[in-house]
């Protein structure tokens, strides 16, 4: 029965390609919408996941980034450096701030990082140098800053502040990060044995969300979430502010997509009917006929949904390279894959069985007399 499905779709070419291509332009659309939301909530916690830290510690009740102020005494930590099971801690100092990045504002995390931090630094320097003196700056070069160069100067806490390092990997198309030393940071912003959070690292990092709450149990007046739980809570609070919108979009696009896949379905069925016709005046029974069509739609769907993950993985591989200054990126994920998949084979077939209500009455003769009767 496949084989026969098969060479019926192959009879005629233009027609069977027309349909395969729409099935894939429609799902290629629910594809790339669905990556451009799982890159931008990847975007959104890079600094975080790539800072090194299994635990992060903040002021109490502070268990995000993004638009927060955690302030906590300096000698926290040492004392959560003498815990057991902790390997490594690094103090930090943050803000959000508007900057003026090759010519445009926008916010920015800045971190004030100690000279010996073993954590929280910048992932990767693509040009300068990753050691900062006072006065200096590191950027992180994406979207806007991408036009940033060496030397170049940029005010913050009313000071100049030269860019002798640009890194990459951290930005995301909301927020920039910049990174200044931890004694510029305190003497700018007037900071005295205070430290916005305490980065630690676990000699288990497995075992991250015991030593957050033991720290907690421990040194009173903190909050200490898991590396894990911290992002999480991030892209939460990020998406509660500004990306449900988008969120709304990739939902509507989405069904407008799954939307032309039935439609592009059920006129591919309806366009084969002749040819069905043809098989039931040969002597083909109802159910042989039925099988044919969910064949037929399975081929289809199968071949679509490939010419739609092709074209979704070459947009993420060539946009970045189409605008320097690009940050959105996109991120192709099983489970959006596989929810794809298992919606568009679902409304397909679901969509084939429209015309076989109409099959079930189609009387083979009218094939042989040129007119159909329903």
């Amino acid at each position: 029965m496949l084989q026969l499905a098969w060479q019926n779709l192959k009879q005629n070419q233009s027609r069977f390609w027309f349909s395969v291509m729409g099935v894939g332009l429609a799902l290629s659309l629910v594809l790339a919408l669905d990556a451009v939301v799982a890159g931008l909530e990847n975007q959104l916690t890079a600094y975080i996941e790539r800072s090194g830290a299994d635990v992060w510690v903040a002021q109490e009740g502070v268990r995000n980034l993004h638009m927060v102020s955690s302030n906590l005494p300096a000698e926290v930590a040492s004392r959560i450096a003498e815990l057991p099971g902790v390997s490594a801690v690094t103090p930090l100092l943050y803000t959000t701030q508007m900057l003026g990045l090759a010519g445009n504002s926008k916010l920015s995390y800045v971190i004030g990082l100690p000279h010996d931090a073993v954590m929280g630094r910048p992932t990767k320097i693509i040009q300068g140098l990753a050691e900062l003196e006072p006065g200096e700056m590191i950027v992180d070069q994406q979207g806007q800053a991408a036009k940033i160069s060496l030397a170049d100067t940029i005010r913050l806490f009313g000071r100049n502040f030269k860019v002798v390092g640009l890194s990459s990997g951290l930005s995301n198309p909301i927020t920039n990060v910049v990174f200044i030393s931890f004694e510029d940071f305190a003497r700018f912003r007037q900071v005295k044995d205070t430290v916005s959070f305490v980065l630690v690292k676990t000699e288990h990092s497995e075992k991250a969300k015991e030593l957050a709450s033991y720290i907690e149990s421990e040194v009173p007046g903190v909050t200490a979430t898991s590396g894990a739980d911290f992002a999480k809570e991030e892209r939460k609070i990020i998406k509660d502010m500004g990306l449900k919108a988008i969120t709304l979009m990739n939902a509507l696009s989405s069904m407008i997509g799954l939307a032309v896949l039935m439609l592009t379905i059920y006129l591919a069925t309806l366009t084969r009917w002749n040819e069905y016709g043809v098989l039931r005046a040969l002597g083909a029974r109802k159910v042989e006929l039925f099988k044919v069509v969910f064949a037929q739609t399975f081929f289809v769907v199968i071949l679509g949904l490939g010419v739609a993950l092709s074209v979704t993985v070459l947009l993420a591989l060539i946009l970045p390279h189409l605008n320097a200054g690009l940050t959105m990126k996109l991120q192709i994920t099983g489970v959006s894959v596989l929810k794809t998949t298992l919606t568009s084979f679902l409304l397909a077939f679901v969509a084939a069985l429209l015309p076989i209500v109409q099959l079930n009455r189609l009387d083979p003769a009218a094939v042989f007399q040129g007119v159909r009767k329903l």
